[in-house]
């Protein structure tokens, strides 16, 4: 809370404050666990030293040889290096010119059925790390001769989040619906839908809010002109939590997490 620059009439003052303040103000901190609707499958294929994520974003064709390969169409980094550990274990790198900005280390369980993904992010001007860990269960097995890691796989839990991941603070002045969360990234956009860059965000994403409701605000995320996610805030009728809800455009499936003020 901004300290009151000075003390005169301050239960008055007070009052006014809290009539003033709208639910959605305060610093909030998302639960581990969430609800997460299926999205599509990701698929992958490991095989003859090649690999392949045809549904990644931005699709993945590369040498599982480790070293730096160029690549095209995201804006947090430009080259990609894969390397296989062993006969169940890969490891991604992401560089942004010659900087490590993301890993992502996919294990497959020895039954071949499940898999984890433990990533790490740094697209931000900060520079600092993000991460999560994925619990993955297999949908299809890879064709014969392949890595582990290759065939279909469905999301099935996240866990494990960091704690600038998880936490964020919003306030709603007037027609200004504001973000900032402790990695750097902030916003403040008109109610009324103009685009507004998100600062911070080496990934260029705009966002646009409205409110649905008297409770519900909405936000679009866009790149290169695309929606990739609408976000929507509900705080609950006594304050104390919000559900967050987040609708892949992309993929497809909605994550909801519920957030405690703090």
């Amino acid at each position: 809370m901004r300290p009151l620059c000075c003390v005169l009439l301050v239960s008055g003052l007070m009052s006014v404050l809290a009539v003033a303040q709208s639910p959605f103000d305060g610093v909030w901190k998302a639960e581990p666990t969430e609800i997460d609707t299926p999205r599509a499958p990701e698929v992958y294929l490991l095989q003859d030293g090649a690999y392949r994520c045809p549904t990644c974003d931005p699709p993945l064709d590369v040498r599982a040889d480790g070293r730096d390969q160029k690549v095209t169409g995201e804006p947090c980094y430009d080259t990609v290096g894969l390397q296989v550990v062993d006969d169940r274990t890969t490891l991604e790198t992401d560089k942004r010119s010659g900087k490590t900005v993301g890993t992502s280390k996919m294990t497959v369980s020895s039954d071949g059925n499940s898999a984890t993904i433990d990533w790490k992010e740094s697209c931000n001007v900060n520079g600092d790390v993000v991460s999560e860990t994925f619990i993955l269960s297999r949908v299809a097995k890879g064709p014969r001769g392949s890595h582990a890691v290759s065939g279909s796989w469905q999301i099935v839990k996240r866990v494990n989040m960091s704690e600038n991941a998880m936490v964020a603070t919003l306030k709603l002045e007037g027609d200004t619906f504001s973000f900032v969360d402790p990695a750097g990234m902030s916003y403040a956009a008109k109610l009324d839908g103009t685009e507004t860059p998100i600062k911070g965000d080496l990934s260029q994403t705009t966002v646009s809010v409205k409110r649905i409701g008297e409770n519900t605000i909405e936000e679009t995320d866009k790149r290169d002109g695309k929606v990739v996610e609408v976000i929507r805030f509900t705080p609950s009728p006594d304050g104390k939590t919000m559900t967050i809800s987040i609708e892949d455009k992309v993929k497809g499936g909605t994550r909801q997490f519920v957030a405690h003020k703090q």
